[in-house]
């Protein structure tokens, strides 16, 4: 992760790593040991994965295959559904609008992501989730890319969990013990 490349969008450095960007391409090993470890960390008595397009997609498809339990996207573009919920999404580097289907009130679900950086992306969705009577049962991200998880877990009132934390300074990304 130390040897990712950091590109910049204005004043936002972004860190390239094929669990956050799916390039360069991923060794499985890798993949497979993050998937044991949330696996593991996971709640079973939940109705759906949840997570966002697109590079949640790798991780609740195959924890998908893994556990039985069915996934569900959140996605960037309109359906039009019956039902469908529009969230608006402010990262470090855009703003865009995301649309949550098939979840509806009593549903319990696991909201899974790749990084957590600026807390755009999963306050919304979880917000968004929380206001549809969706019980959000846990939050887990692999990579924590922030230094105010606190304030956003105090913003959504809820614990996220994450497997690696990493500060990205100077060009440079170092992995925090």
């Amino acid at each position: 992760m130390e040897r990712s490349d950091v590109v910049r969008f204005g004043e936002y450095q972004y860190f390239v790593h094929p669990i956050t960007d799916g390039i360069p391409a991923m060794d499985p090993r890798v993949l497979e040991e993050v998937l044991d470890r949330i696996f593991d960390m996971m709640p079973m008595d939940v109705d759906y994965l949840v997570g966002a397009e697109a590079m949640a997609i790798p991780l609740i498809v195959p924890l998908s295959l893994m556990t039985g339990i069915p996934y569900n996207v959140v996605r960037k573009r309109r359906y039009g559904l019956p039902g469908e919920v529009s969230v608006r999404q402010t990262t470090g580097y855009s703003e865009k609008e995301l649309f949550i289907n098939g979840l509806r009130k009593g549903d319990r679900v696991i909201v899974m992501d790749d990084v957590v950086s600026t807390g755009g992306t999963l306050r919304a969705i979880v917000k968004a989730l929380k206001a549809m009577g969706v019980e959000v049962a846990d939050i887990i991200v692999v990579i924590r890319k922030t230094d105010r998880l606190e304030e956003l877990e105090r913003d959504i009132d809820q614990k996220v969990r994450t497997l690696v934390s990493v500060e990205v300074r100077d060009g440079r990304v170092r992995v925090l013990p």
